[in-house]
């Protein structure tokens, strides 16, 4: 039982003990009773705990603080809520139903609790968390956005801090986390791109081969191949009008071919979120050129002849 004998005078204390006026009293935390030290007696209850609710087992300062609180949210700052007055004047506070939070702050608290849901699902870091809830917070004063879903504008949100912090996710990956339709997200994404004059780098086929050969557990040299086929691509010009994803697709899809771990096309479709069509028409432009779109130094475990043409692809 955890407890503390507490020295002070009976009239600093105000209780004393009846019957042994002079005794002192001790302090029982766990219970939240007061206790006389010679006859026992509860003389006072409900006392408030003031020390930590763990143990730590150690007296060492240099122990960090347990505490499972947390600094405050700095974006919901400033915020506020009022209690509705009723016919006779303000109601008691104890009356929750006439405690209400303004529409701003609503809409903030429902924002904030979707960006960090949908930021847990994508396995997005704190860092980006708090990028998307700013911009979520920015993108509520416009009035182009007050009629969109919150949902999607909070997505939207996500998806930019996402590229503003190098690590980009694809429309359809947000789409996954989500009930918003791609139509509505890239909506409210145009939107705030547009009233927050918001700065994006054009997002490449290299921002997704790392985390694309991740999941289809590729080695690093195919990953490494799979880069420079998709460089080689852009830079001469073999695949105009396509998408950085499907190019980056059919990259890792050529580079496991004359590997040791030849993916399927369907294997990567699923993961890069395109369909097996669009990875066969950037796969087909590539296809003539991938003597030249090999990085040189690539030690290949099946010979480059081999690679399947594009009828042909499974």
């Amino acid at each position: 039982m955890a407890s503390n004998v507490s020295n002070t005078s009976p009239a600093a204390n105000q209780l004393v003990c009846p019957y042994h006026p002079a005794a002192a009293l001790v302090d029982d935390y766990h219970t939240g009773d007061m206790i006389c030290s010679d006859c026992g007696l509860i003389v006072g209850d409900r006392m408030i705990d003031p020390s930590s609710e763990w143990r730590t087992f150690s007296d060492d300062p240099s122990r960090p603080d347990p505490s499972r609180v947390g600094s405050t949210d700095p974006v919901l700052q400033n915020l506020s809520t009022f209690i509705q007055p009723s016919a006779n004047g303000f109601e008691p506070p104890n009356h929750f139903s006439f405690l209400k939070m303004d529409t701003t702050t609503r809409k903030l608290m429902f924002g904030f609790a979707m960006i960090a849901t949908m930021a847990e699902r994508i396995n997005a870091p704190a860092s980006i968390v708090s990028h998307a809830k700013t911009i979520f917070k920015q993108a509520l004063e416009p009035a182009a956005l007050t009629h969109r879903s919150l949902e999607a504008v909070s997505v939207a949100c996500l998806y930019i801090a996402c590229r503003q912090e190098g690590v980009p996710r694809t429309f359809k990956e947000m789409c996954a986390v989500c009930s918003a339709s791609k139509k509505e997200i890239g909506r409210c994404f145009k939107l705030i791109t547009k009233v927050l004059a918001t700065s994006l780098d054009h997002i490449t086929s290299e921002d997704f081969m790392q985390r694309f050969c991740s999941k289809l557990f590729l080695p690093h040299e195919v990953q490494k191949a799979a880069t420079h086929i998709a460089q080689k691509a852009f830079e001469a010009d073999l695949v105009p009008d396509r998408s950085p994803i499907s190019v980056a697709a059919a990259a890792i899809y050529m580079a496991s071919q004359v590997s040791a771990t030849a993916m399927s096309l369907k294997a990567v479709a699923a993961i890069a979120g395109v369909a097996e069509l669009t990875i066969k028409q950037s796969y087909k432009l590539m296809h003539p050129h991938a003597w030249e779109l090999f990085p040189r130094t690539h030690l290949f475990y099946k010979h480059i002849g081999m690679l399947p043409t594009w009828k042909r692809l499974v």
